[in-house]
């Protein structure tokens, strides 16, 4: 019995805390709306109501606690480009990505014999 007890109680402390974050993400979100124009800030697609739902509300510092009113801390963006900034901020944490690649310069060069190449190539040489 003393299961079911606890097992009610994480229930309702598990309810609460979805609509804590619910209420809160509301309130963030139509503020941000109401400060921003309904333009994703990085492909600049617009919105209208008819599809704002497809429009969300970025951290730009990753925490969504910190939720100033002049909205310094938000950026619109469409759900595509919310994905890709979440999978870039992944990627730069598991080492990977651009910033990885440009740990040094190139040294292959394809082209460092096409002179001769073409030369022999050529007929009557």
């Amino acid at each position: 019995m003393a299961e079911s007890g606890d097992s009610s109680k994480l229930d309702r402390l598990v309810a609460g805390a979805r609509r804590a974050a619910d209420t809160r993400d509301q309130g963030y979100r139509e503020q941000a709306l109401k400060l921003y124009p309904w333009v994703c800030g990085r492909c600049a697609r617009t919105f209208t109501r008819e599809n704002l739902r497809e429009l969300t509300v970025h951290h730009r510092n990753h925490d969504h606690d910190d939720n100033p009113a002049d909205g310094s801390n938000w950026e619109l963006l469409c759900l595509y480009c919310h994905d890709n900034e979440h999978q870039r901020q992944l990627e730069a944490r598991a080492g990977g990505g651009v910033a990885g690649a440009a740990a040094g310069p190139a040294t292959h060069s394809p082209f460092a014999d096409l002179k001769a190449m073409l030369d022999r190539k050529r007929p009557g040489r």
